[in-house]
């Protein structure tokens, strides 16, 4: 008896969906650490570059938690005000945060060397482009104009705030009434939705109708990226070089010292590999070449 095979072989790449701050533009990944700094600053505490920098990729109200949580921070804290911090606190920096970093992203939009290239190459090799990212919408209706004004336009870009809106009350359980009317936009998820989690990336597929997920690459600079990408499915890229592990712009990179660039590059190379990427580039001019070789492996019927 004649039977069809359960899954047919995926052929190639359908998609990419890259990074933004330290991947596509921002070299260094700057602009999120201008914010966060002077917001902690206001409240008479200095951060290191790598106490900023540990959680960078997720949602910035995350990432403010996540440094308010570490222990030096948190005893700082106490020794200030008291008490430890709490969502209350949290609240009102990210309040300050957002016009802070609002005010920095168009100065910070200039895509990465190789960037526009790269892409070109990505879409003749017939691949949508999509886009996640731990900025919110409102940020990115500044930063996506201004690369867009460079060249830079992907074809989706999803962030935490298009999962997780701000919205009137919805009861949990509708019980035997009628179903209530929702004003606005229905929650995809409730409450937070980034990075780890997969769904930014799910809904970014969707929006460029490209599946399945071993069919796309999630091309980003920090561990969070890796993570959301394989918690989606999806083959995963790590740029070492250009963003958040090693933070450095394009110039301070190049006056650095040999000896000491290749440490720094093998300490963020080490640290994405562990995080469970397929593999790690410097920046994204080395993803071409990568996105061709997994075709090869796809053509060859590997999985993920």
């Amino acid at each position: 008896m004649a039977t069809s095979p359960r899954f047919s072989p995926i052929g190639q790449l359908q998609a990419a969906i890259l990074d933004w701050a330290g991947t596509t533009v921002d070299y260094g990944s700057l602009a999120p650490v201008l914010a966060f700094v002077e917001v902690f600053q206001r409240r008479g505490i200095s951060l290191s570059q790598a106490e900023v920098r540990a959680p960078m990729g997720i949602d910035k109200r995350d990432h403010i938690r996540a440094i308010l949580q570490m222990d030096r921070v948190k005893e700082c804290w106490v020794e200030r005000y008291g008490k430890v911090p709490d969502e209350s606190d949290i609240a009102a920096m990210y309040g300050e945060f957002i016009p802070l970093q609002l005010d920095v992203l168009a100065s910070h939009a200039r895509p990465i060397p190789g960037t526009l290239e790269a892409v070109a190459k990505m879409r003749q090799m017939g691949l949508k482009i999509g886009s996640t990212t731990g900025y919110n919408r409102e940020m990115m209706d500044i930063l996506a104009p201004a690369a867009a004004h460079y060249g830079y336009q992907p074809d989706a870009i999803v962030c935490v705030s298009d999962l997780s809106p701000q919205f009137g009350d919805v009861p949990e359980q509708f019980g035997d009434g009628p179903v209530p009317v929702v004003r606005g936009p229905v929650p995809i998820v409730q409450g937070h939705a980034g990075r780890p989690e997969p769904w930014m990336a799910l809904l970014c597929a969707v929006q460029l109708r490209a599946y399945p997920m071993a069919a796309i690459v999630k091309v980003g600079d920090t561990v969070p990226d890796i993570e959301e990408g394989l918690n989606a499915g999806m083959w995963t890229i790590g740029l070492a070089l250009t963003g958040n592990e090693i933070g450095l712009d394009e110039a301070a990179v190049k006056n650095l010292p040999a000896t000491q660039l290749h440490r720094l590059l093998e300490r963020a190379r080490q640290r994405l590999l562990q995080a469970g990427a397929h593999y790690v580039v410097d920046g994204i001019w080395d993803v071409p070449p990568v996105l061709e070789e997994i075709n090869t492996r796809l053509r060859a019927g590997e999985r993920i």
